[in-house]
């Protein structure tokens, strides 16, 4: 058992692109931690909304309490609860992939275009399922949340550290969006994870993260910079992809906690 890998943070982001939440412990699910990516902005054509094109998004502040949702943005608040949904089905797209949803509500809906400036609606995943991902490099389907690609991003400590050295202005790991980040001794070796157990749940390492011009985004201020964009793709740029953390689904459901060690 390593004394080196233990996991340091925990993120969710309940609603894809807007600030994340840190936590003491989660627990996972197939397709991601409980409450992880399951609502997300679309506009008015049914097309996902991002902080690529909205960086806006950033300054809102999810909170989940006593089965509700409650959303901060500068000085107003908005709540709804976890199970709140309209009937009404719809199939929106995440990049390639299909995904079913429902509308969480219009007030919900209303509130957010009306802070955006644009009409938009909240939509929550329909079910475990309703969303899949291929993975061309293991040509495996897996069920995922409304995530990018994947179920779960892991950052090694280092990794953030080495790239640190580098830049004058010095980042934190909230750039990346991760949601589990572990003690490590060298950079980028979360890349080389294979098959490891964290408290009750074993995970799959699928692939190293390419990322995009959304870590430029200073999740602080919503101001988009040059870095750490530029300098990571001096020496992290394989294939054309700038890469940085890496993609892992967990095997089967339980708990994980900051505190946990990486058994390999």
């Amino acid at each position: 058992m390593s004394t080196i890998h233990v996991v340091t943070e925990i993120y969710i982001y309940p609603i894809k692109s807007l600030a994340g939440i840190s936590l003491q412990s989660a627990k996972t699910e197939e397709m991601g931690f409980e409450n992880d990516r399951r609502w997300m902005l679309i506009d008015a054509e049914n097309q996902m909304l991002t902080q690529r094109e909205h960086r806006i998004m950033s300054q809102f502040y999810p909170q989940i309490e006593g089965g509700k949702i409650s959303i901060t943005f500068e000085d107003q608040k908005h709540e709804f609860s976890i199970d709140e949904s309209l009937e009404n089905i719809l199939e929106v797209n995440v990049w390639d992939d299909k995904s079913e949803v429902v509308e969480v509500n219009n007030e919900t809906s209303k509130w957010f275009s009306q802070h955006l400036g644009f009409e938009c609606k909240l939509v929550k995943i329909l079910k475990n399922g309703s969303r899949k991902h291929e993975s061309s490099r293991l040509q495996e389907i897996f069920n995922v949340s409304l995530a990018d690609g994947y179920p779960y991003l892991l950052i090694g400590t280092e990794s953030l550290d080495f790239l640190n050295d580098k830049l004058d202005e010095k980042i934190t790991i909230k750039r990346f969006r991760p949601n589990i980040v572990v003690r490590t001794k060298k950079a980028h070796e979360e890349d080389d994870f294979t098959n490891f157990k964290i408290g009750e749940v074993q995970f799959k390492n699928i692939k190293p993260c390419g990322r995009c011009v959304m870590v430029n985004n200073d999740p602080e201020n919503g101001r988009l910079k040059k870095e750490p964009l530029k300098t990571l793709s001096k020496y992290r740029n394989v294939d054309n992809s700038v890469l940085f953390g890496t993609n892992i689904v967990s095997l089967n459901t339980g708990n994980i906690s900051v505190g946990d060690t990486i058994v390999f």
